[in-house]
């Protein structure tokens, strides 16, 4: 069974920084895409930057520039650092990992909360 577990959210104050992490543990196909969501409360969950197991990365335009994705295919880790963090950045972070296969499989973190109060 797979399992993804975030850690290093938490209450930064704004134009800090922070860095997330998400650990892959279990079975899956090593051709595969780790992301991260956020959802901030009365949202919808949206995609904030991905990355694939080849080290292709996209961003959502309002991170640009202040996320940066990475990740460690050995270890099946994907980290999350965070700078310039806004009010507006405040949401629960989901990891997301999704398997590029003829049967596509995809897994989610329980998240974590990073708030930054205004």
């Amino acid at each position: 069974q797979v399992q993804l577990v975030e850690s290093g959210g938490g209450l930064v104050q704004p134009g800090g920084s922070l860095s997330l992490s998400c650990a892959a543990s279990g079975r899956f196909s090593n051709i595969n895409i780790m992301a991260w969501y956020r959802q901030a409360p009365g949202k919808k969950r949206d995609l904030v930057a991905r990355i694939s197991s080849g080290g292709r990365t996209n961003y959502a335009d309002a991170v640009k520039g202040r996320f940066t994705n990475s990740r460690d295919n050995v270890k099946n880790t994907v980290a999350l650092q965070i700078n310039s963090l806004e009010p507006a950045d405040t949401a629960i972070y989901y990891c997301n990992l999704y398997t590029i296969t003829a049967n596509p499989n995809n897994y989610w973190g329980q998240g974590t909360q990073v708030t930054v109060p205004s």
